[in-house]
């Protein structure tokens, strides 16, 4: 949990690319244009292409002093000494991820609209809970049943980072980040997008808004 430093804004997941190069170009535009953190997810990979894209990206990653967290592969995470993994409700548990990761790592946890995924994944020691999806993805597969009130629901119960996933553009993401949302997580948003900084660069004026209303209602400021 230390390593995610309380950061907010986009949370990046990469696509099924197999095209290494392409991937690392798309990806460093959108760092140095402001990603809260990013996640190597490739569900079609090799073994061997999975592991040289995560060290690439890890590599990447630690240049723009952004966490690199491994979706699903606590191996691999291992190996490369990338900052944690994501699990879901097929993957290995977050209690045994971190067991074996240890306290300083990040370990998040898909709970999907499940209150009672939050609540278990807390209490095992999740660094962060993702719900979604909200609204229908390209990219994954899910009942778009999640509702916007368990932002609310999960701000006044679980001591952790919120995530929200699911078809997200920074349009729609807006009442779910008004509600207390901590990140944004996007695939094709950003990584489909004609200017990926801009499209990056929409997503954190999110989390600038918000702060602003902030110190606005501080100083009663209009």
């Amino acid at each position: 949990m230390n390593a995610m430093n309380n950061r907010t804004g986009l949370y990046l997941v990469t696509p099924d690319w197999d095209d290494t190069d392409r991937l690392l170009a798309c990806s460093e535009q959108a760092l140095a244009a402001g990603v809260a953190m990013l996640q190597y997810r490739h569900k079609g990979a090799s073994a061997a292409l999975r592991r040289r894209q995560a060290g690439e990206l890890l590599a990447l990653c630690r240049r723009y002093d952004t966490p690199l967290v491994i979706n699903d592969h606590l191996a691999l995470c291992l190996e490369l000494g990338a900052d944690g993994v994501h699990v879901g409700g097929t993957d290995a548990g977050v209690a045994a991820a971190r067991a074996q990761l240890g306290a300083a790592a990040i370990v998040g946890a898909s709970c999907y609209g499940e209150r009672a995924l939050a609540a278990g994944a807390a209490a095992d020691g999740a660094s962060y809970v993702a719900y979604g999806g909200f609204y229908p993805s390209r990219v994954k597969q899910y009942a778009v049943s999640t509702q916007a009130d368990i932002v609310d629901w999960s701000k006044a119960r679980i001591a952790l980072p919120l995530v929200v996933i699911g078809g997200m553009t920074a349009a729609n993401a807006a009442p779910l980040v008004g509600r207390g949302a901590d990140m944004v997580a996007a695939i094709s948003s950003v990584y489909g997008a004609p200017d990926i900084a801009a499209a990056v660069r929409g997503f954190g004026a999110l989390f600038d808004r918000r702060v602003d209303r902030r110190v606005d209602s501080r100083t009663g400021a209009t």
